[in-house]
Parts: structure tokens; sequence; C-alpha cells
């Protein structure tokens, strides 16, 4: 089981997720300042990513609830990151899922593990029902990463996105809590 307190810090095999420091702030720039990065996540995530936009993020991500937004970290560097957003009124039991990994470290699982110990962190601490990605058509990793998570296909927003000049489909994967396998 995952609990929260002020600093969760939960612990994968491959990395652990915690609160953003500010001494995190010249591996998040090297990071998250990559081209192959910036164009799978919203526009609100800057290219290129400079020190200013790491400072901005870190106080936007100390005015957040706690626990919602966390630093994937290997080797004491924080090499990419992983929050939720809640709703509310009728989607007050549905949360969004979003995560990156800085390109140096694709292929060896990481996505997988920390979306997997944050979904169980999820459930198990903000009374959600329902997680949900939203993934673009052209980014099948993070498609795959879900998939290997319990996530499901369930819908496809045609030309919904428009990154980079062109418009692109949005694939939305949801996961019940009912249907998590920890």
């Amino acid at each position: 089981m995952v609990t929260v307190n002020k600093q969760a810090v939960l612990n994968c095999s491959s990395c652990i997720l915690r609160k953003w420091q500010k001494s995190d702030l010249k591996s998040l720039v090297k990071n998250a300042s990559n081209w192959n990065i910036w164009i799978n996540l919203k526009d609100t995530f800057p290219f290129p990513y400079t020190p200013e936009a790491a400072l901005k993020w870190f106080k936007f991500t100390e005015m957040q609830p706690a626990n919602t937004n966390f630093a994937i970290v290997v080797k004491d560097k924080a090499i990419g990151g992983i929050g939720v957003t809640f709703f509310d009124d009728l989607n007050r039991y549905s949360a969004e899922i979003g995560f990156w990994i800085g390109e140096n470290y694709w292929g060896r699982g990481i996505a997988t593990e920390a979306v997997k110990i944050f979904t169980a962190f999820i459930f198990e601490n903000f009374g959600i029902n329902r997680i949900f990605a939203r993934v673009f058509d052209w980014n099948l990793s993070s498609a795959k990463v879900l998939e290997k998570n319990g996530f499901k296909i369930e819908g496809r927003l045609r030309k919904n996105v428009y990154k980079d000049g062109l418009f692109t489909d949005e694939l939305i994967f949801g996961l019940l809590k009912d249907e998590f396998k920890p």
C-alpha cells in the first residue's frame, strides 16, 4: 500500500517519485529542454526549457495540493515528471494523469513503473474511481506505457490537437479503480 504524508516518496525498483526540489533545476532543464519531449506535451510545457521555466514550475507545484506533482528521480537526478489533475462537479471522481521522461532514459521501463506506482497512489489516497490520460496519436510509447498498466483506449478525438503546425488525433485512455491490478 502507498500512503500519503506531507513529504510522500514513492519507491520503484528503477526510480523514486518525490516532491520537486529547487536542487532539481539543472537536471530538469537538461532533460526537459528537448524537442522530442515538447512535441508530446501540452503547449504550456515550454521549449526550449529554461532555468526561468523551471523556477516557474517549482512555484506552480508549491501552490498545488500536496502529493499531486512529483519528480521522477534516478540516481539522485530528476529525469522526468508525473502528476495528477483533479476535477469537480460531475467529474469529481475522475482524475487526469500526465507524465514525461527525459529522452536518455527512454526504453528502460522507468515510465511504466512510475505510472504503475503513481496510479496505485492516486487510487489508494484520493477517493478516485477513474484515471484517464490524453495521448497524441503519434506518441506510441506513452500509449504502450498506459496499456501495460491496464489503461484501455476509450476514444479518439479526431484532429483535436494542434501541435507544431499539425493537427493530430488525441487518444483518451482510462482505467477504473476496480480494473487496476497493482
